[in-house]
């Protein structure tokens, strides 16, 4: 995995990520299946129904094409696919903060590097959850669960932490050391050995907030 890719690079590239997820995927598909539900794929991520569209590194793949993300906007991704780029309206308030003729600019590495998280993510909310469908949801670009009111997953970075982390969410408020983030707690993906890191980290939240 890349390592050294300074924090503005990172967060340019996950903000353009996001808006793609939003803008190109979940938004073109909510308008013709109803869904904004993304899921991870290898490499990236995709919708989940009707079109196969998929993000992979720095390159969205669909009906046989292959468009690079270094530099480009959302609309004219949309119009070389023959889809109207636009977000969901009307679900929610926040999302990607972007416009569909705003630039967008994805380096290569930088992506690479977000993207894994969404695999550990995937990977590791199977291995808890039997059974579970872990979902990548456009509005806060992040892949989770929900089980007993507790929300699990792992997040590429977003205003509370830029680099990718995972996360335990109950939707109650717990007290305790493990509880560090103002949503619940969280620790940076760095911080965790790969995927059985993360399963471990998601399952001692688990216990805990079923204790509290």
């Amino acid at each position: 995995m890349d390592t050294e890719i300074d924090t503005e690079t990172l967060v340019r590239t996950r903000r353009s990520l996001h808006a793609v997820a939003e803008l190109v995927l979940a938004g073109p598909q909510y308008r013709a299946d109803g869904t904004i539900r993304l899921r991870a794929c290898a490499g990236g991520f995709a919708t989940s129904v009707g079109a196969d569209l998929r993000v992979v590194g720095a390159e969205l793949v669909a009906h046989g094409q292959v468009l690079s993300l270094e530099w480009t906007t959302c609309a004219a991704l949309g119009a070389a696919l023959g889809l109207s780029a636009g977000a969901p309206d009307g679900l929610y308030g926040d999302g990607a903060g972007r416009a569909a003729d705003d630039s967008i600019e994805v380096d290569p590495a930088a992506a690479r590097r977000l993207l894994h998280a969404f695999a550990l993510g995937d990977a590791a909310l199977r291995g808890l959850f039997p059974g579970a469908e872990p979902v990548i949801w456009p509005e806060h670009f992040d892949i989770g669960v929900t089980v007993d009111e507790v929300n699990y997953g792992v997040s590429p970075g977003d205003a509370y932490l830029p680099e990718p982390y995972a996360y335990v969410g109950p939707h109650g408020p717990r007290e305790g050391a493990f509880w560090n983030a103002p949503f619940g707690a969280a620790r940076p993906l760095a911080e965790l050995a790969g995927v059985m890191g993360v399963m471990a980290f998601l399952d001692e939240g688990r216990r805990l907030a079923a204790a509290s």
